[in-house]
């Protein structure tokens, strides 16, 4: 088991003032406009400045991109989130790498803290696209020679590039959020919405050194889930659950677990994913539940005003994305911020 000084210790290191930074003569860093605050506060945690990048529309709506420095013979890092809209700022991201490649950069790394087509990595339906494929052909078509990204929804998503990429975490900046709150395993528990995440699951668990259950979820649709129970170890006995997920988008799969939790005697639930979409009546549904007493995320997607709720909590991984970069320019290990890696004592 990871223990919490070992968590300690970890965020400390990535909150430290890194003793390497980039070269801001043979770097450039640009961001799309689906995630500027990010964009920036990675690129000042590398200490080079961000670029400016314009965008405008002729009158037949074709998308105008241009990169707002030379860009010839150096490091191109793109910051862009796939986001609603989704359609508009892939164009833009395919657009810019396109740019950078056609200017004579060296290398062209695609930062895509949130990776929406994740979700769309099988063929479960006849005559359907694998989405998630066909964009990672895109990205490398459309000039990148590299990928980093956080939290895929799926792991063989990671075996759609052709191209290096690095799919990074966010449970060690999610898991420090809970670290000094003593939660015990007498009193709380780690959910994972569906057998899918209940490795996620376990692994943030570990951390935080509580027990994990996983529920048993079927999808009816994009925004109705039914739950059918829990498998393995059972809920009841607990007071508190802490919901951990990769995204929360419409809320239907953790507002239908939160009620049976509440059913299970659970009087607190926290919700917590790396990518908080909140999108549709997810407010709405969550807010409706008093039981549902947090809600943690981090600031892959940038939110409006009427998405944000009185206790959410937005934690940055501008640190996590930034750590990476400057250790992949040095050409230094980055195993430890991997989504899918395990420390052992």
């Amino acid at each position: 088991m990871i223990r919490l000084a070992k968590l300690k210790t970890r965020n400390q290191k990535l909150e430290t003032k890194m003793t390497h930074t980039l070269n801001p003569q043979e770097v450039r860093f640009f961001s799309g406009r689906s995630n500027i605050p990010l964009a920036e506060k990675i690129a000042h945690h590398v200490g080079v400045p961000l670029e400016p990048t314009y965008f405008s529309r002729f009158s037949n709506d074709n998308l105008f991109v241009q990169l707002g420095a030379s860009v010839r013979g150096r490091t191109v890092y793109i910051v862009q989130s796939l986001t609603p809209p989704v359609s508009d700022h892939l164009m833009g991201l395919l657009m810019m790498l396109d740019i950078a490649r056609s200017a004579a950069a060296r290398e062209v790394h695609a930062i895509i803290p949130y990776f929406s087509y994740a979700r769309s990595d099988k063929k479960d339906r006849p005559r359907i696209s694998i989405t998630a494929r066909l964009v990672a052909n895109l990205l490398q078509t459309a000039g990148a020679t590299h990928v980093m990204t956080m939290t895929l929804h799926s792991p063989q998503v990671h075996g759609f590039f052709n191209v290096p990429t690095d799919p990074l975490t966010a449970r060690w900046t999610l898991a420090d959020h809970f670290r000094e709150r003593g939660y015990t395993a007498e009193d709380t528990v780690v959910v994972a919405p569906d057998m899918g995440s209940a490795k996620a699951g376990e692994r943030f668990a570990d951390m935080l050194g509580l027990p994990v259950a996983a529920a048993s979820k079927n999808r009816v649709s994009d925004t109705k889930v039914e739950i059918g129970g829990f498998v393995g170890r059972q809920v009841r006995g607990f007071k508190r659950a802490i919901i951990h997920d990769d995204e929360i988008a419409t809320g239907g799969s953790v507002v239908e677990l939160s009620r049976h939790l509440i059913q299970f005697g659970v009087e607190e639930v926290i919700l917590t994913c790396t990518h908080g979409l909140f999108l549709g009546k997810a407010v709405e549904r969550i807010q409706a539940i008093p039981q549902i007493t947090e809600v943690v995320t981090t600031d892959t997607v940038l939110r409006p005003p009427e998405r944000e709720m009185p206790h959410l909590v937005t934690r940055s991984v501008a640190n996590v994305f930034g750590s990476a970069i400057v250790k992949n320019y040095y050409h230094e290990s980055i195993g430890d911020l991997f989504t899918y890696w395990d420390e052992q004592e």
